[in-house]
């Protein structure tokens, strides 16, 4: 694209050959961050802009699914929380937990949902995912408001339970692991859904699967030790107990899990990335 001037003229896009693996386009996506804003106001308000409950929608469905959690795990299984109130418990987890599914979803339904949009203007497509995290972020915000006000109901009622202030400063790289994971994870779906589409099938399962697994509904201690020995396998759980840990005061994870979550997380990211880059020079012809 050319823009031209009284003076001078110059270009806004050029076409390269095919660039190496190694080229992620991140000072690109800088560039165009006025579209993310756009796209991160589409994603949080315009969403559920034409139903009847509105914007409320960002909270009915993790209260649902909280309450659900709590009835099955708490009242029917009875697993032990580590002393915090089941309904408590369940939210937290539900409320970190669905960060990493919307980032998932973004990632994911990038080039299917998009391709519209794709075939007509240029833009970096890392872009809708990058605003899908950022909504993310905005409904975590949501729910987190609600979290304060469970912690103030329950210290009125006289139980002692609340935000270890010890280990809040370590949230954030609970949210940092979960964004580079759940957006690694989508990309990695998104780059493949382009050729073969009925792995879209699988996502719900897998994604039940894997919160079934990464400790969301129980806490790491409620397994057995065989079992613990390899919690270490999926980066999630230490992610998920971290973020526990500042919120509610639980059971701390060691240090060296965190960090190989952590890394795990990164080298997800890089990959999806990669993979992400090299989908988007030919989906638009197989979408």
């Amino acid at each position: 694209m050319k823009q031209q001037t009284d003076s001078e003229e110059h270009w806004t896009e050029i076409i390269r050959p095919e660039t190496p693996w190694w080229d992620l386009k991140l000072k690109e996506l800088y560039r165009y961050r006025d579209l993310v804003r756009i796209f991160v106001w589409r994603d949080f308000v315009a969403a559920y802009k034409q139903t009847l409950l509105g914007p409320l929608w960002h909270f009915i469905n993790p209260f649902a699914s909280t309450i659900i959690n709590t009835i099955v795990f708490g009242a029917i299984a009875q697993i032990p929380m580590e002393g915090i109130p089941p309904f408590l418990f369940q939210f937290t987890s539900t409320m970190i937990w669905s960060y990493f599914v919307r980032c998932f979803g973004a990632a994911q339904n990038t080039f299917l949902s998009n391709s519209h949009i794709f075939s007509k203007v240029y833009f970096p497509r890392l872009a809708v995912p990058v605003s899908g995290a950022i909504s993310a972020l905005l409904q975590f915000g949501i729910l987190f408001i609600f979290y304060l006000l469970c912690i103030g109901w329950y210290n009125w009622r006289g139980e002692a339970v609340g935000v270890d202030w010890r280990m809040l400063p370590f949230f954030p790289v609970t949210m940092l692991g979960l964004a580079l994971s759940g957006m690694g994870l989508g990309a990695i779906v998104a780059a493949l859904t382009t050729k073969y589409r009925d792995l879209n099938l699988f996502v719900g399962y897998g994604l039940s699967l894997l919160m079934y697994s990464s400790a969301v509904v129980y806490p790491l201690s409620a397994l057995p030790d065989y079992i613990k020995q390899y919690a270490w396998l999926n980066p999630l759980i230490a992610l998920m107990e971290l973020g526990r840990s500042g919120l509610l005061g639980t059971g701390v994870p060691a240090i060296e899990s965190v960090l190989l979550s952590v890394v795990i997380s990164v080298l997800i990211f890089l990959i999806g990335l990669i993979m992400f880059n090299r989908a988007e020079r030919t989906f638009i012809d197989t979408v």
